[in-house]
């Protein structure tokens, strides 16, 4: 164990993020109750012992069910006016990660990237046959029209732009083990069968017991061309804390024409976040804190 380690004491915590972006007057009332209900979420599974998988799968369904998201139930719309979601989530004990993508009917995409994580024969499926399995499996499906806000119809008709962003969690539970989970609507007017990075493993999500866990959101074709999170991690390797690293390589986005932000926290419980847009969504509760925060 290298010194600087051991020296650290592990500390039960949770992230959550909203999204990454340009904000605007309603953000606060959108998003705010939601930063907390997840983080309650997440965080009643914590206390009771709950594995840090259980905790972010609980925290992102949470927002996926909120129309104040970019994810499940708000999902912004494609150029032909339909939803198709991803999501992915990772274990940072054993390194089993489940993701899906193009996800029209399953109610939380989080669920399911769960179930394939679970089942372990398959780590990525999408589109159709992906609801199918989702049905097969026992995670709820609804109608597509379902995740259709009357919000995001109407920004679709206006072609207006500018929303978009992804939700996401990270935790480390008592054991010191870690997970990470994120999904998302994809971005505004996306071509149809358009995959971001948030169904991508090492862009969008990953999680490592050795390294620790990150979720990302913004623009997913630069954070897939950067393999953002785990170039994070990777940074920690050797017990490097979190908000040296966040800060320094999230900037990089920049380089490829990107925008974004992303969470991380490390098998102690050290966490960072850091964003080059104007506004992210941020929540966090640790074990040495009162109460929960929430940053807009």
């Amino acid at each position: 164990m290298l010194r600087n380690e051991a020296k650290q004491v592990l500390r039960v915590t949770l992230m959550i993020h909203g999204g990454a972006g340009a904000g605007g007057p309603d953000l606060d009332r959108a998003q705010r109750p939601g930063c907390f209900s997840a983080l309650k979420a997440g965080w009643d599974v914590l206390l009771a012992g709950g594995s840090a998988v259980d905790a972010v799968v609980a925290s992102v369904a949470v927002l996926e069910d909120d129309p104040g998201f970019n994810a499940g139930v708000g999902s912004v719309l494609t150029s032909a006016g339909g939803v198709e979601m991803d999501a992915s989530i990772m274990d940072g004990s054993d390194l089993r990660a489940g993701a899906v993508a193009l996800l029209r009917e399953t109610r939380n995409p989080v669920r399911l990237a769960r179930a394939l994580l679970v089942d372990g024969r398959h780590v990525f499926m999408a589109g159709p046959a992906a609801d199918e399995y989702a049905r097969q499996h026992g995670v709820p499906t609804c109608a597509p029209e379902d995740f259709v806000t009357p919000q995001q119809r109407q920004r679709w008709q206006d072609a207006a732009s500018g929303a978009g962003g992804t939700v996401g969690a990270v935790a480390v539970d008592r054991n010191g083990h870690t997970a990470a989970a994120t999904s998302t609507g994809g971005m505004d007017g996306k071509q149809p069968g358009r995959i971001g990075d948030s169904a991508v493993i090492g862009a969008g999500t990953y999680a490592d017991d050795r390294l620790g866990a990150g979720s990302a959101t913004g623009t997913g074709e630069e954070i897939i061309r950067l393999n953002l999170v785990c170039a994070v991690l990777g940074s920690m390797r050797h017990g490097g804390d979190p908000a040296n690293a966040v800060p320094r390589v999230v900037p990089l986005l920049r380089s490829v024409g990107g925008t974004g932000g992303m969470i991380a926290v490390d098998r102690f419980g050290r966490f960072a976040y850091a964003h080059n847009t104007p506004h992210m969504s941020v929540g966090w509760m640790r074990t040495d804190l009162d109460a929960p925060v929430v940053v807009l």
